[in-house]
């Protein structure tokens, strides 16, 4: 049954996302270990009882973890001004146009990005699982990773793996315009 699938898969990810091992969330939820990693592995279907203590724990609905069954379709095509702008919170650093919401099952997230003047990641460095491409379309980004500094202006990419220590920022007098994609979904 494919509703398996997608609830492992997103367990799963929200899992990774927020840097918890199997063991951790189980602790957390109260859920056991051997549960979660059935429910990742798409071989069960948790009951609404176990789906509400694992939503718990990541302080989501359990429409989060089956949503995308009712939701989403094989092919998805949107225009300026449809698309889901909900998808990254800190609007003050980023305005995104998610150009993957409402695919089935997707494999990566691709974004469109409006970085303001000023705007940056923060001080601190993120890593997750996944990688990143970024594809500046106008404007300039420094990108730190791992100590490095590269400066991205029109037509300059820049593709690495997410795990390494990263952090971003506007480096131009403007806004900074970029196609943002991102695999396995996470946050920027």
């Amino acid at each position: 049954m494919r509703i398996k699938k997608i609830v492992g898969k997103k367990l799963k990810a929200i899992r990774l996302k927020n840097d918890l091992t199997i063991q951790d969330l189980a602790e957390r939820s109260k859920v056991s270990s051997n549960m979660i990693s059935r429910i990742e592995r798409g071989l069960t279907i948790p009951s609404v009882e176990i789906l509400m203590k694992l939503a718990g724990v990541f302080q989501k609905s359990i429409n989060y973890f089956v949503e995308e069954v009712v939701t989403t379709n094989e092919i998805v095509f949107s225009s300026p001004g449809e698309r889901n702008t909900n998808v990254y919170e800190d609007k003050r650093n980023m305005l995104t146009e998610c150009f993957t919401s409402g695919l089935r099952d997707p494999q990566f997230t691709s974004f469109f990005c409006t970085v303001p003047k000023g705007g940056k990641s923060g001080q601190q460095n993120m890593h997750h699982p996944g990688d990143e491409l970024i594809y500046v379309i106008d404007g300039k980004l420094k990108v730190m990773i791992t100590g490095e500094m590269y400066l991205l202006q029109a037509g300059d990419s820049l593709s690495f793996k997410s795990h390494l220590p990263h952090r971003w920022e506007n480096a131009s007098d403007d806004e900074t315009k970029i196609i943002w994609t991102l695999s396995p979904f996470t946050t920027i």
